[in-house]
């Protein structure tokens, strides 16, 4: 038997999911190790293996591949762990970190400090030399300067070097002598020059998706080798693979390369694996994806079919936080996953994250010190989760801890501990709801006619009532929706993408210029495909895309070339219409008057490895024993109710369960509420039905 392993491993747990040549599919779960990522994913591989009835060698020597998503690179930034950095920039430029875009979030709250910068403005270091927008050199480049910066930075110890140059874009000259002279006086610190990494217009995203690519390169290094070698040591042979930010995956030395791809790599899967389900439930490809994990709860899009893309992915707070600027799956994430933790303002009101209680030591009801409540403490005393089957019974949960830290909320404000948690429930639901209008009604797209697909271990708990409040008809919680990033990869593609830009406008069409930028694009995609041999019978396609806004506006839109080339005329009006439609799509409004203008193009490679689905068989059997008992739960503020509970594992096709009723997976627990109902499909998925 030969399996394909995929593993995320996220803030609190990490997950496995390992399907076989038939499709047929098996999950592990397991506490997050952040100290040592390896023994996670070992704890939840051997939870998988255990449940295939065979050990964790066998497994392990009878896959042929192993895909890997991972927080590690997202942590690094958040918490500042990343490497002691040094920026090198054009002289006259070494502010650009400082000012940023020059907006933030609320412009009229002056009462917050001055963000700062990603790398410190005292490791910034200016170098003569200037090239204009036309590549022309207008200043030439310092060597002598250079070199001693070179040689401050080794006397400072810097970990890794960030290079961005005015104008790299047009003519790389500069930056390419500069990464000659570290590579020479530096011999094996990592650096990143800008023009290689992302050649696009916009000196701040530029600059910003470089110190952050050489940040991580020494820890996302050490990381994914030290990860290889951990594997290959438990017995594993075949290849390896790593999810990146694009919606796809890749090999280990190209995100060693490019480790920024690796940032926020494991929400970017879950829009892949929310539109395989909604096409095999027959549901459609408009999908809005919920993935609520134990640290954030993350909501992409997938619109007619195509995943949606944004170079304006920020760690943090827009305009405030720190911009990745390469093009990467657009996935919205809120601080309001099962372990954020519920707190009381100064005002007297109740809040729910963006703190976390993390996987150590986690929610109370876990039992492993956690003194914070939570959003799973909440469900915890709700009634929702069974403490003797959390986990499929690995872990045992403490109620009465649970109890006893909601009354942190609960004794402040005066009311009962269960309402205390219903309320808790009720805003991190208004979060989530939040997240949800931002990248649908927001970006033009109604999310009454979408399908839903929930994941993450804590989907289940208030996915019908977010649904129903925003209207949307049809929703699908995935048998694997534990691991709905980790099944993503299931799915997922080798994803390269290469970019470049060229400013022209339908006004005056640069015909020759675009059609040599794109064969160079290609040119370096087939090279990518030709680095791995292994996949070069696989299929394959190239997208074309380019960054296009009407004149005078500020910012691009995504629009398809769906010509291939632009070689003429009809070509250009084709280009010209598809702009027109994807604008008014957004902005509901076309300007046909106004000439189109293209900043940036971009293609974008994807090999196939798969073509196989993963279904569910353990449903296709009849049980007598698909009850687990009654459970006393709380439902809003009237009292509470004695609630039918269900064995997921031993539902049958077509069983037709009326709310209230809890149904409890090994990893995760789905709330019917009153006046709700859901449906077994054919794959052994869970079809809701909201009747608004």
């Amino acid at each position: 038997m030969s399996y394909r392993i995929s593993v995320d491993t996220g803030g609190t747990f990490t997950d496995v999911v390992v399907s076989d040549q038939s499709g047929h599919y098996t999950i592990g779960k397991s506490l997050t190790t952040p100290e040592r990522i390896y023994e996670g994913m070992e704890n939840a591989l051997k939870v998988a293996a255990e449940e295939l009835s065979i050990s964790l060698k066998e497994l392990l020597s009878n896959a042929d591949i192993l895909i890997y998503g991972t927080t590690r690179a997202t942590n690094a930034i958040v918490t500042g762990k990343v490497a002691n950095t040094a920026f090198i920039t054009t002289a006259g430029f070494p502010d650009t970190l400082v000012v940023k875009e020059g907006g933030k979030f609320n412009p009229h709250d002056f009462s917050k400090e001055f963000p700062k910068p990603y790398i410190p403005r005292r490791h910034t270091f200016e170098i003569e030399g200037r090239i204009d927008s036309s590549g022309m050199e207008v200043i030439p480049f310092n060597y002598k300067k250079a070199k001693s910066v070179c040689l401050e930075v080794g006397d400072k110890e810097f970990e890794a070097i960030a290079v961005c140059f005015l104008w790299s874009i047009a003519n790389p000259t500069h930056e390419q002598e500069m990464g000659e002279l570290i590579q020479e006086t530096l011999p094996g610190i990592p650096f990143t020059l800008s023009h290689k990494l992302i050649p696009v217009v916009r000196e701040y995203r530029r600059s910003s998706a470089t110190a952050i690519d050489a940040s991580l390169k020494p820890l996302m290094q050490s990381h994914l080798k030290g990860l290889e070698v951990d594997l290959r040591g438990a017995g594993y042979s075949g290849e390896i693979l790593v999810s990146n930010v694009s919606g796809g995956c890749s090999n280990i030395d190209t995100l060693i390369d490019k480790p920024i791809y690796t940032v926020n790599s494991g929400p970017a899967m879950a829009p892949i694996a929310g539109l395989e389900f909604s096409s095999i439930e027959g549901q459609g490809n408009d999908v809005i994806v919920c993935d609520s994990g134990g640290t954030t709860f993350d909501v992409g899009l997938v619109r007619a079919g195509r995943l949606a893309f944004s170079r304006d992915s920020w760690m943090g707070q827009p305009y405030t936080g720190h911009l990745l600027g390469v093009s990467s799956v657009d996935v919205r994430s809120i601080g309001a996953g099962g372990g954020s933790i519920a707190w009381i303002d100064e005002g007297g009101l109740m809040r729910v994250g963006p703190q976390s209680a993390g996987a150590k030591p986690g929610p109370a009801c876990y039992g492993l010190g956690g003194k914070d409540p939570t959003v799973s403490d909440a469900a915890a005393v709700l009634g929702y989760f069974n403490p003797e089957f959390f986990l499929g019974g690995m872990m045992a949960l403490d109620i009465a801890s649970a109890y006893k830290v909601l009354e942190k909320v609960s004794n402040p404000i005066g009311i009962q501990v269960e309402l205390a948690a219903w309320q808790i429930l009720n805003l991190a639901s208004d979060l989530m709801m939040g997240a949800i209008s931002d990248i649908t009604i927001n970006e033009g797209f109604d999310p009454r006619d979408s399908t839903i697909v929930a994941g993450g271990g804590a989907a289940g708990l208030n996915i019908l009532k977010i649904a129903e409040e925003l209207g949307c008809q049809r929703v699908i919680i995935p048998k694997v929706a534990s691991a709905l990033s980790a099944a993503g990869m299931q799915f997922a593609d080798i994803v390269c993408e290469e970019s470049a830009s060229l400013f022209t406008s339908s006004a005056n069409f640069d015909f020759e210029g675009v059609n040599s930028l794109l064969d160079s694009l290609e040119r370096k995609l087939t090279i990518f495909r030709h680095s791995m041999p292994v996949y070069n019978d696989s299929p394959f396609y190239m997208e074309l895309t380019a960054e296009a806004r009407y004149e005078g506006q500020v910012w691009e839109l995504d629009t398809p070339i769906t010509t291939g080339r632009l070689k003429n005329n009809r070509d250009l009006d084709a280009f010209i219409e598809s702009f027109h439609k994807v604008h008014e799509r957004v902005f509901a409004v076309r300007d046909e008057g106004s000439s189109v203008e293209v900043m940036s193009w971009k293609a974008r490679l994807s090999l196939k490895v798969s073509s196989q689905s993963i279904i569910d068989n353990k449903n296709k059997k009849d049980s007598s024993k698909i009850m687990a008992g009654n459970r006393v739960c709380w439902f809003g503020y009237q009292e509470p109710m004695d609630t039918p509970v269900y064995r997921g594992s031993s539902l049958t096709v077509g069983k037709h369960i009326e709310g209230p009723a809890i149904i409890e997976e090994p990893t995760t627990t789905i709330v019917v509420y009153p006046d709700m109902a859901i449906t077994v499909s054919e794959n052994g998925n869970y079809l809701v039905v909201i009747n608004n």
